[in-house]
């Protein structure tokens, strides 16, 4: 079948079945199409449109000091759920568990807008992501499944230009929005973007797709799954002991890294507590889904045990943790930098980080392209990608401690970007190659998951580190209790005397490049995630 038999000709209904699968076409195809990029591009935007904006939100607000949970939060949400999701779309219908999702997200983000205090909209932005997770989770399964899988590199290819547009746009749109009007916007535009994708996806994706117009389609599991929703065999089908397990040792461990050496110190029992309760879960986790893998009984387990015996799949999990810090966190660091360090407005510190944000989906086309029509084993571009990481990352952390901006600092962020994308879009497209059928589903699930789980865990070390840096030396420098204050730009820093002013930003840069060289470290250690993949004959897409 080819691309153009996919895509164009024929009616609204299913073209010829190819290996038991029907496959979308026409304007049907096209309507699905657009619903999923228009989901992707508004969740993707969610997190770089935020980062320019929070000067502005707590300046309204309040609460500097947690500022960070504002994104966070989101991460938090999208990361407790995005499993969960794919997982109920097996058993409740890919339709059903999409609309959810997006009504969710709608729902909250409106909640969002209307927030006031600070506290309001970390909770709100907790449930916005989880609505973002089930969106994204439901999105990256639907294009793996809309396509045969020699389209699977051709297809996220395309859907990569929205999210270049999402993270071309998310930093600019923040910050303009800040300086223009009411940050609140930022969550409103929500509301009428996504209404049409509800609409759209509630009238063309079919009630039991992937597996509508088959002959027989009772004697397919998974359509009675989706087609008996009250029946108690049914909902036995949900690992329910398992999706706890996963969103409490998701939160515990995120939680804890976020508060450490930020209200509590690294030894205290509030953060030790979470950490090693996190500890026991994930291995309670493992037991128990080691236990529902094997047992062959009705329950599903929503991490199968083969992710963790399968090298290539256990890599590629790896990957995605350490791949999830570099790509959001630079996001949320290199914005701060223009804007404290170097005294731009939020939306120039927007505008100037577009070298990095338009090279992570310029690198997956180019990884998905070469890695499709050329034939070049992923393998050996991951590990490309990972070392492009480690320099681009190595060099924005030696960056001088000048107030001026330096030129190479964007060329610094063009190799990150690229080495970024790059990585992106081929572990998401070898999942469905290093898994049976029945786990393609859950697995780009978890993929997902495991990439927001490292984004929360990396920003909460970096920033961490940014603390434990500069907030002593702020102390002693200035005599303050609240160093933290200093850093709202609409505070106390500005206020100081410009001779005081200098030597304050001097050490936030010193700060931002101890916080960078952790997203390196994060970058150096995707080489050995990547070998853990390694065989006599790489796999080809």
């Amino acid at each position: 079948m080819t691309q153009e038999d996919v895509n164009t000709g024929g009616s609204d209904s299913a073209l010829g079945a190819q290996n038991g699968v029907v496959y979308l076409h026409g304007i049907q195809f096209w309507m699905i199409s657009s619903a999923i990029a228009i989901m992707m591009f508004i969740v993707n935007l969610e997190v770089p449109v935020v980062v320019t904006a929070i000067v502005a939100i707590t300046d309204d607000l309040g609460g500097f000091d947690i500022a960070s949970w504002v994104v966070s939060s989101y991460l938090l949400g999208y990361v407790a759920v995005i499993v969960i999701f794919a997982k109920s779309s097996d058993v409740f219908g890919r339709k059903l568990l999409f609309l959810i999702s997006i009504a969710i997200f709608v729902l909250f983000s409106a909640a969002c807008s209307a927030a006031q205090t600070t506290v309001q909209l970390i909770a709100f932005r907790a449930l916005q992501g989880i609505g973002g997770g089930g969106c994204f989770s439901l999105c990256t399964i639907l294009i793996v499944e809309l396509v045969p899988p020699a389209q699977y590199t051709e297809y996220v290819s395309t859907i990569s230009i929205v999210n270049a547009l999402a993270l071309l746009l998310g930093p600019i749109v923040g910050g303009a929005i800040a300086a223009a009007v009411s940050w609140r916007w930022i969550f409103i535009i929500n509301v009428p973007i996504a209404a049409p994708a509800f609409i759209i996806a509630s009238r063309a994706i079919p009630k039991e797709f992937p597996y509508h117009g088959r002959a027989d389609p009772q004697a397919d599991p998974p359509i009675q799954k989706a087609r008996d929703l009250i029946n108690k065999a049914t909902l036995s089908r949900i690992d329910i002991p398992g999706a706890i397990l996963i969103l409490l040792a998701t939160v515990a461990l995120t939680a804890g890294f976020q508060e450490a050496d930020s209200r509590f110190p690294w030894g205290s029992a509030y953060v030790i507590t979470l950490l090693a309760g996190s500890g026991l879960l994930w291995t309670t986790l493992i037991i128990w889904e080691r236990y529902v893998t094997l047992s062959n009984r009705v329950r599903e387990p929503i991490l199968p045990w083969t992710f963790i015996t399968n090298r290539q799949m256990l890599g590629i999990l790896l990957n995605f943790v350490l791949l999830g810090g570099p790509t959001v966190i630079a996001m949320f660091h290199i914005p701060q930098r223009f804007q404290l360090v170097y005294g731009t407005s939020g939306l120039d510190a927007g505008v100037r980080l577009i070298p990095f944000t338009v090279t992570i989906p310029a690198g997956m086309i180019f990884s998905s392209t070469i890695a499709g029509r050329l034939k070049v084993p992923p393998l050996y571009l991951l590990l490309a990608g990972s070392c492009l990481q480690v320099i681009g990352f190595a060099l924005l952390g030696t960056l001088p401690l000048s107030l001026e901006i330096p030129g190479r600092i964007y060329g610094f962020e063009f190799i990150a970007g690229w080495g970024c994308g790059m990585n992106f879009a081929l572990l998401f497209v070898l999942i469905p190659f290093v898994n049976e059928k029945r786990y393609h589903a859950v697995g780009l699930g978890n993929g997902a998951q495991f990439r927001f789980i490292g984004s929360a865990m990396v920003l909460a070390i970096s920033t961490s580190v940014f603390n434990g840096y500069t907030r002593p030396q702020l102390q002693s420098f200035l005599g303050v209790t609240d160093a933290g204050a200093l850093l709202h730009v609409g505070g106390a820093l500005t206020s100081l005397p410009p001779e005081i002013q200098e030597q304050v930003r001097q050490l936030l840069a010193e700060g931002y490049n101890h916080a960078v060289l952790v997203l390196c470290v994060s970058a150096a250690l995707q080489v050995p995630a990547s070998l853990l993949m390694w065989q006599r004959e790489q796999v080809r897409i």
